[in-house]
């Protein structure tokens, strides 16, 4: 839950607030964040790059509903598809809780190739809690000033 009115949280995540802020909060995770293509629009493409190891995931942004305030972006590189996915969706909802109070739901679907089912891969879901939490801090602090 975070103290802030949809709109507001959703203009974070719409377009790339949210990856910049990301990459500004979270230096221990990621190392860089570029913008392959795109101004953060449908169709948009992002690299980010990982530390240590310099690991690094490639995505799509697919949809971006204004309406139902929702974002969903596709694995093109690295993520589970390095070990066994054939595709991985990230999506992100903003949900309106009350005027004042909204929901950052984040989930990702993935499917496993047949080959790599009994390795059971699963894709890792701590970097996007990482980056609901420095979303609600950085919303709840701006909303105060």
């Amino acid at each position: 839950m975070v103290n802030v009115p949809a709109n507001l949280t959703w203009e974070l995540y719409r377009h790339l607030g949210i990856s910049k802020l990301a990459a500004q909060q979270l230096k221990h995770v990621i190392q860089r964040i570029q913008v392959l293509k795109g101004d953060g629009g449908v169709g948009t493409v992002l690299k980010l790059t990982f530390v240590p190891g310099n690991s690094s995931y490639t995505e799509i942004f697919n949809v971006i509903d204004d309406q139902k305030r929702v974002k969903v972006a596709q694995t093109l590189e690295g993520g589970c598809l390095e070990i066994g996915c054939s595709i991985q969706l990230v999506r992100f909802d903003i949900i309106e809780k009350s005027p004042s109070k909204s929901i950052i739901k984040s989930d990702i679907s993935y499917a496993v190739k047949k080959e790599f089912q009994a390795k059971d891969p699963k894709p890792n879901i701590q970097c996007l809690a990482a980056v609901a939490q420095v979303a609600k801090y950085y919303l709840e602090r701006a909303n105060e000033a």
